[in-house]
């Protein structure tokens, strides 16, 4: 077996259990079993479950930057296209992993020193862009304000979900094509802010 693939393994197995369990209650053991391979390769690989724990919650991280960053730092990308690639890609990463943005929280408030060069860099690259977009555009908004509208417009419907759906606002089995309609709605939303 090569070592990407037993890593790979650890990793997904990893990611999946501490998703369940948390970080206390999963033990390595557990995750080498998930992984189909023994304890002796994942602390080979990753030293300790600290180390992969933080593999685990950087790699998460990247995928929800990764989904936005590129869109918002390209300065060829007109603004209404911007919001709609974000909140498009932000929607379809979130259908295909609906826990990730109450992980990435949760480690955002005990973790913040894990993500900070991540965010910082991702934030020095696209702020100029955006501020420049809506200065050519004369439109009195900051690029942090319309990144944060856009991204808690699209999210808020994932980290609340079981508040939507036990209320009744949106049955279980409808809340896809929910949060695929909201982002048409996004777009005009946002769109109006920005126009003059």
């Amino acid at each position: 077996m090569n070592k990407n693939t037993t890593e790979q393994k650890i990793i997904k197995a990893a990611d999946k259990l501490f998703t369940q369990k948390g970080y206390a209650a999963t033990k390595t053991r557990a995750i080498a079993e998930e992984a189909e391979t023994n304890l002796a390769l994942l602390n080979y690989y990753f030293g300790s479950k600290e180390k992969l724990y933080k593999k685990v919650v950087q790699e998460k991280f990247r995928i929800l930057l990764g989904a936005i960053g590129p869109v918002m730092w390209d300065e060829t990308i007109p603004l209404e296209d911007k919001i709609r690639l974000i909140t498009e890609n932000y929607t379809k990463l979130l259908i295909e992993n609906e826990e990730l943005p109450i992980f990435i929280l949760n480690e955002l408030t005990i973790n913040k020193e894990l993500f900070k060069e991540i965010t910082e860099n991702a934030r020095l690259i696209a702020q100029p862009v955006i501020e420049k977009q809506l200065k050519e555009r004369n439109i009195e908004m900051t690029a942090s304000h319309m990144i944060v509208n856009i991204l808690s417009l699209t999210i808020f419907p994932f980290v609340a979900k079981p508040l939507i759906i036990s209320s009744g606002l949106v049955k279980k089995e409808e809340f896809v094509d929910f949060v695929s309609e909201r982002k048409e709605k996004i777009l005009e939303w946002i769109t109006a802010t920005i126009k003059k």
